[in-house]
């Protein structure tokens, strides 16, 4: 049987600590689908698509990993896409409460689902998508150190001013 797992999130936008648990997670698993959220609540600096593409073009060269969006529920976008498993990315005990207790939610809605938590390499512990934009909104060099070089460019485009 084929191992499938979903990783979701808003990547708004991907970071280096992201691509690292992607394919730390691709390791792990015969299919990784990446779902971009489409969340009205939140107002992201990139749509929907933008972030879609900038991400296939940052896992291109990875075999096994296919990039989606969805809006809804997890559970119902990991069961469509037939999914054993969520990745979850750890960079804190406050991430692994939150997420140990969406892990329960989605185990009570979809019983043949798991979460696979991956603690954050070392070198990105620090690194949020929140962080990359605000220093990027303020031109700060160190943004091309915690995105591939395609965000980073994006980046630039939408702070350019």
């Amino acid at each position: 049987m084929e191992k499938i797992a979903v990783y979701p999130g808003s990547f708004d936008p991907i970071t280096l600590g992201h691509l690292d648990i992607i394919k730390r997670s691709r390791k792990v698993v015969d299919k990784l689908v990446i779902g971009v959220m489409n969340n009205n609540s939140k107002s992201p600096l990139f749509s929907v698509d933008e972030r879609v593409n900038m991400i296939k073009v940052v896992v291109k060269d990875i075999e096994g990993v296919e990039v989606k969006s969805f809006s809804g529920l997890t559970v119902d976008f990991a069961r469509q896409e037939g999914a054993q498993f969520i990745v979850r990315g750890l960079r804190s005990i406050t991430d692994f409460e939150y997420e140990l207790e969406m892990a329960h939610v989605n185990h009570k809605l979809y019983p043949d689902l798991d979460t696979l938590f991956f603690t954050t390499s070392l070198q990105y512990t620090y690194l949020s998508s929140t962080t990359v934009k605000e220093l990027a909104r303020y031109g700060s060099n160190e943004v091309s150190q915690m995105v591939p070089c395609n965000v980073n460019k994006m980046l630039e485009e939408k702070f350019r001013r």
